[in-house]
């Protein structure tokens, strides 16, 4: 967790639905707008200044549907150039197939646009905790669209598939260390084998899984 407020940048085309989402993130606590933009490129530029003037911000809110460099490709291009950072999908009901590209290009998770502030806040605190938040309605649709990996859940270990189910109730590192009475360097290992295996490459995709093959519910 940043030891300050969360800073967020928002990335979205749309004027009034950036203001609607700035508005939101100006109304909670611990959190603050750390910019604005329009689109992928310009979100880019943005972090790239405050990268030089070590003023990253901790999660991008990041729209799908933009002209010029979309979410899915910008979702990318943000995490290969700033590992660091967080980057939250802002989605509408029907984009399932772009949401599932932005995940595997490393999104942390995803909002509906038309999310409420105790929802938004949630993902963003998820986001930077390294957990995993779901909004249950966009996932049941995700979750039937995912490609199964190749391999099934046959190829876990049984403290893989539990570690799995952990993942998915949204627990951190930490909290699955806890749970399992394991250090935290343990279970960061056991997420990992099961993310390589899975062929996944992220917690997101993973609860995801566990949503599709019945293991957990979506909340």
């Amino acid at each position: 967790m940043p030891s300050g407020p969360i800073r967020v940048l928002v990335v979205d085309d749309h004027a009034v639905v950036r203001r609607g989402v700035v508005a939101y993130l100006e109304a909670l606590e611990d959190v603050e707008v750390a910019g604005e933009a329009g689109d992928g490129q310009e979100a880019l530029d943005r972090l790239a200044k405050g990268a030089a003037l070590g003023e990253l911000p901790d999660v991008v809110l990041m729209d799908l549907q933009m002209p010029g460099m979309d979410g899915v490709t910008a979702t990318a291009e943000v995490l290969r150039r700033f590992p660091e950072l967080k980057v939250v999908i802002l989605t509408s009901f029907g984009e399932a197939e772009r949401v599932h590209a932005a995940l595997e290009n490393g999104a942390s998770g995803y909002l509906l646009k038309d999310a409420g502030p105790a929802e938004v806040d949630a993902a963003l605190r998820a986001a930077v905790r390294d957990e995993v938040f779901l909004d249950a309605a966009v996932t049941r649709r995700l979750a039937q669209e995912i490609r199964a990996p190749r391999s099934g859940l046959g190829v876990l270990t049984t403290r893989e598939r539990e570690v799995l189910v952990l993942v998915a109730e949204g627990r951190s590192n930490k909290d699955i260390a806890r749970h399992l009475l394991i250090s935290e360097r343990t279970a960061r290992s056991h997420v990992s084998h099961l993310l390589t295996k899975m062929g996944l490459t992220s917690r997101t995709q993973a609860a995801l899984l566990a949503v599709k093959e019945g293991l957990v519910q979506p909340r």
